[in-house]
């Protein structure tokens, strides 16, 4: 979190987030692969790995999962959410998934764009404060 802006983390998590709850912390960190596929984004920077960014999914129903991404302010708009959109489209694919969704705030234009450009069906709903999208996972 010291390297996202609190602007970058209020984008993410739709509100103020200044830590995280043993809670957060444990549902973030234990995955399954099945019901809950997370991925990060390592660089090297002054010769060391360091993770910029991640994304995830969690089945919220038969077929669908609930779709997030962050990465950390330095490195967006360079294509690492786009990776990471992809590598977990194979995924959620390859696991039967059929949509994916998610809910962004309208001003996040860099996230609604690699949701954009992801080349899957695309369907969006505006709402006061927040767009719900759906992903079609189907190749038509």
């Amino acid at each position: 979190m010291g390297r996202t802006s609190a602007q970058s983390l209020y984008r993410r998590f739709c509100g103020v987030k200044r830590g995280f709850t043993d809670s957060e912390v444990d549902f973030f960190m234990n995955i399954d692969f099945a019901r809950h596929v997370a991925l990060v984004a390592v660089l090297e920077e002054s010769g060391r790995e360091v993770i910029v960014g991640g994304g995830r999914y969690v089945v919220v129903a038969p077929g669908k999962a609930e779709l997030a991404f962050a990465v950390i302010d330095q490195y967006q708009g360079k294509g690492i959410g786009s990776a990471l959109m992809r590598h977990l489209t194979t995924i959620a694919r390859a696991a039967g998934l059929q949509e994916l969704i998610a809910d962004v705030l309208p001003d996040n234009t860099r996230m609604l764009k690699v949701f954009e450009k992801s080349g899957l069906g695309l369907n969006t709903k505006r709402e006061y404060g927040v767009v719900h999208l759906t992903l079609r996972l189907s190749r038509q």
